[in-house]
């Protein structure tokens, strides 16, 4: 369905999921969960895991506040995508990643869903590809001291709307956790619509 019709598989893509980004997120630990499972799924199901790592002045890269958390375990023959905008396509080789593995579908779960997963998802789908939003496995912290709705409805409100975009020749949609079916070598059974 994607707009990448030499490109029938799927893969999952992390997004930010690291020690400072999710150390006070809504249902940090729930969220994290949810993520770890979502990759036992991937790889039992040969689909790519992707990560993204986030660095910038605020989150050193080396640092303990920039590494993962603990919870999530990179193998070492899944790529790590390093950025430095809220895209994850934005001065990456995220392209490059995805073209070689023939991925033109998107699972993405991650953080913050405010900022990086918005932006990625958003990249994604204007690049041409189908793109699921995992509903209950993303999350932001709470903005509401500076006048943002609390993280829940960050949250709620992101899925609602991802839910309801569309373009030619690809898919957006969200599903939660226990409703992503990988299939099998690498490709999706579930429909992304």
């Amino acid at each position: 369905m994607s707009s990448w019709s030499d490109r029938p598989h799927t893969a999952l893509v992390v997004v930010d999921v690291q020690n400072d980004v999710v150390a006070r997120a809504h249902d940090r630990d729930g969220v994290v969960g949810r993520i770890a499972s979502l990759v036992d799924r991937a790889r039992s199901n040969d689909v790519p895991v992707v990560w993204v790592q986030h660095h910038d002045d605020d989150l050193v890269q080396g640092s303990e506040a920039w590494r993962y958390v603990p919870e999530l375990t990179q193998r070492e023959s899944e790529p790590v995508v390093h950025k430095q905008y809220g895209d994850s396509f934005e001065g990456t080789d995220l392209e490059q990643v995805l073209a070689a593995r023939r991925v033109g579908s998107l699972v993405v779960a991650g953080a913050q869903t405010d900022a990086c997963i918005r932006s990625t998802v958003h990249g994604a789908f204007t690049r041409g590809y189908d793109v699921t939003l995992v509903g209950d496995a993303h999350t932001t912290d709470d903005l509401s001291a500076w006048g943002a709705p609390g993280p829940a409805e960050v949250v709620a409100h992101t899925n609602l709307y991802w839910s309801h975009q569309g373009a030619p020749s690809r898919t957006a949609a969200v599903v939660d956790t226990a409703d992503v079916d990988f299939g099998t070598s690498g490709k999706s059974s579930q429909p992304v619509a």
